[in-house]
């Protein structure tokens, strides 16, 4: 009986280790594909920037976006609208410098935080997000609840 119980007791541990190391590949493989599709976004948005310039008086930049969103949603699915493709050259925009991204976040805590105009306030949001793991609903939170000014203020 006594060498059952061993048994038992290391096929749970075997299990769970083997489960650990499975969580901690898909972990990883979700933050490296997080991180692939921030820096694809960022790419986007500087080559739109760089093709419409700073100020488009022309109406170059509405045909371009009409043309890269029909395009790009027809060979890649949803997720390539005008609206997307005009989020991502915000994104440059506010972020011109590539390595300042933090990998830990994705794209969905960068549309949050491009909505914060003052840039000292953006990076401090950014910042402790990464540090402290913030989920997108946690981000919002301490923004909405003014975190960075109450810091500000206690100081």
């Amino acid at each position: 009986m006594d060498n059952e119980l061993q048994t038992n007791y290391t096929t749970e541990q075997t299990y769970h280790s083997i489960r650990h190391s499975i969580v901690s590949a898909q972990r990883s493989l979700c933050t490296a594909v997080n991180s692939a599709m921030v820096t694809a976004y960022w790419e986007i948005g500087e080559q739109i920037y760089k093709a419409c310039g700073e100020n488009d008086r022309a109406g170059y930049g509405k045909k371009l976006l009409q043309y890269l969103s029909a395009h790009l949603t027809a060979e890649f699915g949803k997720g390539f609208d005008e609206s997307n493709l005009r989020k991502m050259r915000q994104f440059y925009c506010a972020y011109p410098i590539r390595d300042t991204l933090c990998p830990e976040l994705s794209w969905s805590h960068y549309r949050v935080l491009m909505r914060i105009n003052d840039e000292q306030a953006r990076r401090f949001y950014m910042e402790e997000c990464a540090k402290a793991a913030w989920s997108v609903r946690q981000l919002e939170r301490q923004i909405n609840t003014m975190y960075y000014q109450r810091i500000l203020a206690s100081q």
